[in-house]
């Protein structure tokens, strides 16, 4: 059986991992290098980093701070933000990331995706998605959740995989930070859709959230960032706990 992945997530903003809710209200949490190194020692399986304003504002993704992150832990480290061609692949992989997440330079340019999947594989190519109900369909946005982007969520997840992305990072903006479980609809319509690891994102605030996600087919992780952050769940516990619930974890 494969085993469930705990991903945390460090977004990142001028240097410094932040949060907020639905998208909004962000505010500082830690300086990044730590909290990798704390979350290396702590049982994450993987660790993903966004530098979540660089599509907004244009930008290269911030490589300085990633070598540092990079060179604190020992696991599978997934890296987005401002990725746009094929030249940002190489700079984020050269700084220590293992994949390499496209999101708002995707939506721009689908063809990176299949660039991408064909120079370095498809395992390194993670689609990352930002979904919202608009008028009771699920819609695609765009940098940073900021724009909505009119496109079918659902079929751009299968478009995504067809064009070689070996893996989904779906995040619920309408579940984001509220802490009140994970976004079951619009994850089993993706997964009836697709058959690539699904990570999913947005809306963990207890141990049962997690628990019922992983009962749902195609559920490969569960992605969060304040419960860890501000330790509301430690992540070894969690691990013990979904064991006790008969889910496979990597203790």
């Amino acid at each position: 059986m494969i085993t469930k992945r705990i991903i945390p997530c460090l977004d990142v903003r001028n240097g410094r991992v932040v949060k907020g809710i639905n998208f909004e209200g962000i505010q500082d949490v830690a300086d990044p290098v730590e909290m990798a190194r704390f979350y290396n020692e702590n049982g994450a399986d993987e660790l993903v980093f966004y530098d979540i304003t660089a599509s907004v504002e244009e930008r290269k993704l911030f490589s300085d701070i990633l070598t540092d992150v990079a060179s604190q832990i020992f696991i599978p480290l997934t890296v987005g933000g401002g990725i746009n061609t094929l030249e940002d692949f190489d700079r984020v992989l050269k700084c220590g990331a293992d994949k390499v997440s496209v999101n708002s330079g995707a939506i721009r340019d689908p063809n990176i995706i299949e660039q991408g999947a064909k120079k370095y594989g498809d395992q390194c190519v993670v689609l990352s998605m930002d979904i919202k109900r608009v008028d009771g369909t699920f819609k695609l946005f765009s940098k940073g959740g900021r724009e909505n982007t009119g496109i079918d969520a659902l079929q751009w997840a299968v478009d995504g995989v067809n064009r070689g992305a070996g893996e989904l990072v779906v995040n619920s903006i309408d579940t984001d930070g509220v802490k009140e479980g994970f976004d079951l609809e619009m994850l089993d319509a993706i997964a009836a859709r697709v058959s690539v690891p699904i990570i999913a994102s947005g809306g963990a605030g207890k141990m049962e959230d997690f628990s019922e996600l992983f009962k749902h087919p195609g559920m490969d992780a569960g992605l969060a960032a304040s419960i860890f952050h501000f330790k509301e769940i430690n992540i070894l516990d969690l691990k013990e706990y979904l064991r006790k619930e008969g889910v496979e974890v990597r203790l």
